[in-house]
Formats: structure tokens, sequence, C-alpha cells
């Protein structure tokens, strides 16, 4: 998947969209994690899996805090989401481009991921961001499958 400084979601393939209800070109992955009330049944560890969205658009947005989409985006998160709103003012900043996400997914069950978010060079913070399961893990098996399930 890729997003962009706003953590939209610019470009995805079929299985991340498979893997997560926010997953959806054009959507907004923060504001997903936030206000689509399936994401916090979907990431088991979602209360983990917020605190990074938060520290991440941080660091992506750096000190350009005065940019009218983020300030928009900011605005609309604190109005909907206590959530957001204690986050976003811990000020947490957070580059980490490493971490894991447990998902409870409705076909295959329980997935423990791991991710990497990887900064794409010569572009406006663009990140590129694969979740891939450890190789020969139950998780791995479930991917394959889910995968399998998508190209038939």
């Amino acid at each position: 998947m890729v997003l962009n400084r706003y953590m939209d979601v610019l470009a995805v393939n079929r299985l991340a969209i498979a893997l997560s209800p926010g997953n959806q070109p054009g959507t907004n992955a923060v504001r997903s994690a936030f206000l689509d009330p399936r994401m916090r049944s979907h990431y088991l560890n979602w209360g983990e899996m917020t605190i990074r969205a938060v520290a991440g658009l941080r660091a992506l947005i750096g000190p350009d805090g005065s940019d009218p989409r983020i300030i928009e985006l900011v605005n609309e998160l604190s109005a909907d989401s206590e959530t957001f709103r204690r986050l976003w003012a811990r000020h947490d900043v957070s580059p980490r481009g490493t971490g894991a996400s447990e998902i409870d997914h409705p076909q295959v069950g329980r997935l423990e991921l791991r991710y990497e978010r990887l900064l794409l060079a010569g572009t406006d913070s663009q990140l590129l961001v694969v979740h891939h399961a450890d190789p020969g893990s139950p998780s791995a098996q479930k991917l394959a499958h889910l995968a399998h399930t998508l190209s038939a």
C-alpha cells in the first residue's frame, strides 16, 4: 500500500484490500482507524495501532502543522474521536518503520503480521507499507490461503 503525507491511501493491491476494511484507495488511513467502527474489532491491537497512526502522522507532517489539509483532518478527528484528541495532545512523533499488527480476519481468523513502512525517496513523504507474516507460521499459511481465494 502507498500512503501520502496525509495518510491517504494512494495505491493498494488486492490482498491489502482484503486484509483490512480501511485499506481502500482514496480513504484516509488515520480517519479509518478512528472513525470506521469495523477497525476497532478488526485490529486486536487497535489501541497500539492508533498510537502508532497518530505518531506516524506527526512524523510525516513534520514542522508543517499549519498545512490547511492537516488542520482540517485534525479538527475533524478531534471533534469526532475522544481517543484521537487525547493521542494528538500527547505530541508523540515516531518515524518508526517497523511493527506488528494483530488482525481478526472474518475469512481466515487471527493473523499476526509484521509491517515495514518505507519512506519513498524523491516523493513528498510518500510511504510504502508492506505487511508480511513470519515464514512457516500459521499466519503465513492463512495469508497464502487468503491470497489464493482472491486469485480463484
